[in-house]
């Protein structure tokens, strides 16, 4: 069978997998939480990026099939903006209110002091752009190995607003259903990726004065790859099959490719394919998660692994530490998706309603578009 045909909108494994690739970012951000990096590139490689790269691939394919079932400008980025913005401005005021004098208060300081000052507020205003300009509050956290950074997982939410940008574009230019448009953006991403120096974002960790613009070009060609291997999935979905022996092939393409200096060249469509295409064979009722904690699992662990780094929870098991970090996030994201998102999810239902009302036709019925981040 064909990918078009096994895909159901309302039964479907992907809010699983999205809550299994927030997963594997908290597992990953345990290691330069913790000061320790994994010794083998490869190894390096596919931890740092999996799990950022399934959630870019999975956005991909269901923002595309957001646009073409509903390709009306003003609803789809009323859409978009109620899906990222609600949860991120809240988890901006946490961070900063909450998470940032807690910490202070830990290590003895004032944490008066830091809420009354202006730095809680200048750590909101100046993200507030969805573009990650300050990592700290007031220069917290202090006295842990990645100190001055409360949430490393926000830098991948701009990227994801632009790939919502770049499918407005392409929609609007009446090119949405276009085949060819993925494949060739895919194409272009990856050969840019390809050319640059050899500076991948694995090797930013160890050589902090790499050039900026190439880290930035990096990052651009990165989530372009990921999101147009997700944007052809849907494109071609009445072409490509469905097949779990396939998915299997493509694991271990993503797993070999890992040895390359950029593994997304080779392997951007293998791991794009295992994610949905697993996503869409699997219709089991427990995996079909009405819940959708993934996004604030994702923009509220790393924030929590630095308050409990704080703690000196650094000396447990790396694996001890994953779990204490995800328990603990657990119920941060639940209230983030039950009191924020859900609400504006609502909002975003409202709004669509109203849309198809004026026009007198209806859209077919989507997932929740997923996040960046994670």
């Amino acid at each position: 069978m064909k990918l078009g045909q096994v895909f159901d909108p309302r039964s479907n494994a992907l809010n699983a997998w999205r809550l299994a690739l927030a997963a594997e970012v908290i597992f990953w951000h345990t290691f330069p939480v913790r000061g320790h990096l994994p010794s083998v590139r490869a190894v390096l490689q596919l931890l740092l990026c999996v799990g950022v790269d399934g959630f870019f691939a999975i956005s991909g394919f269901l923002i595309t099939a957001s646009w073409v079932s509903n390709p009306r400008l003003r609803a789809y980025l009323a859409a978009r903006a109620l899906r990222i913005l609600p949860g991120f401005y809240v988890c901006m005021i946490v961070t900063a209110f909450v998470f940032a004098p807690l910490s202070v208060a830990i290590q003895g300081g004032s944490a008066t002091k830091l809420l009354f000052s202006f730095a809680p507020f200048e750590y909101v205003l100046k993200n507030a752009a969805v573009l990650w300009l300050k990592p700290d509050v007031g220069g917290t956290p202090l006295g842990i190995p990645n100190a001055g950074i409360w949430n490393a997982s926000l830098w991948s939410l701009f990227w994801e607003v632009m790939c919502y940008l770049v499918v407005a574009v392409i929609g609007v230019a009446g090119l949405a259903n276009r085949r060819w448009v993925s494949p060739a953006i895919l194409v272009v991403a990856a050969i840019g990726a390809s050319m640059m120096p050899p500076v991948t974002f694995p090797d930013v960790f160890n050589r902090p004065t790499g050039n900026l613009g190439t880290v930035i070009i990096f990052i651009a060609c990165r989530a372009a790859i990921m999101f147009a291997a997700g944007a052809l999935l849907f494109q071609w979905r009445d072409v490509i099959p469905a097949r779990w022996s396939l998915v299997a092939v493509c694991v271990v393409i993503v797993l070999v490719a890992g040895q390359l200096p950029d593994y997304r060249v080779v392997a951007a469509v293998p791991l794009a394919y295992a994610v949905v295409v697993s996503g869409a064979l699997l219709h089991h009722k427990r995996l079909r998660l009405r819940t959708d904690l993934s996004y604030g699992m994702y923009i509220y662990a790393y924030p929590t692994q630095q308050l409990l780094a704080v703690l000196g929870l650094l000396s447990l098991n790396p694996f001890v530490f994953c779990l204490t970090v995800a328990v603990a996030t657990l119920p941060l994201a639940a209230a983030s998706w039950f009191l924020v998102e859900k609400p504006a999810r609502s909002l975003k239902a409202r709004f669509r309603r109203r849309a198809e009302g004026a026009k007198g036709q209806a859209a077919m019925a989507m997932p929740p578009e997923v996040p960046g981040a994670a």
